[in-house]
């Protein structure tokens, strides 16, 4: 093999663990909504009906464990936790949106692939 071909491989797989972190679906998401604006919880459940509780749970411990999103609670009554795109967050928005916008033009090719796959 030859050796850049090597190096693109390692590169690839050392990006693996990163990728995991930020390129699920629902974090996507989580993030675009966030780059609009800041959001509680219960918004930003809305907004990607229709994610489950526990899903939108983990997508944002993960994404605040990573340093793309701040979460503060402000002492009110009841109790707010407000979540907000992190500067490094924010500079995920353009790949993103890129990436959403692609979805969104291309998401019936997919599906008519995936059905003619099934007709197989």
């Amino acid at each position: 093999m030859p050796q850049d071909v090597a190096t693109m491989l390692a590169e690839i797989n050392s990006t693996k663990p990163v990728l995991e972190q930020i390129a699920s679906k629902w974090s996507v998401l989580v993030l675009a909504v966030l780059c609009e604006e800041p959001a509680r919880f219960n918004a930003i459940k809305r907004r990607l009906d229709p994610i489950t509780h526990k899903a939108l749970t983990e997508a944002l411990r993960r994404l605040e464990r990573n340093g793309l999103i701040n979460r503060q609670v402000i002492a009110s009554s009841p109790i707010a936790v407000v979540y907000s795109i992190t500067p490094l967050g924010r500079t995920l928005q353009r790949p993103f949106e890129s990436l959403i916008r692609w979805a969104q033009q291309h998401g019936e090719e997919l599906i008519a692939a995936q059905s003619a796959q099934r007709r197989q």
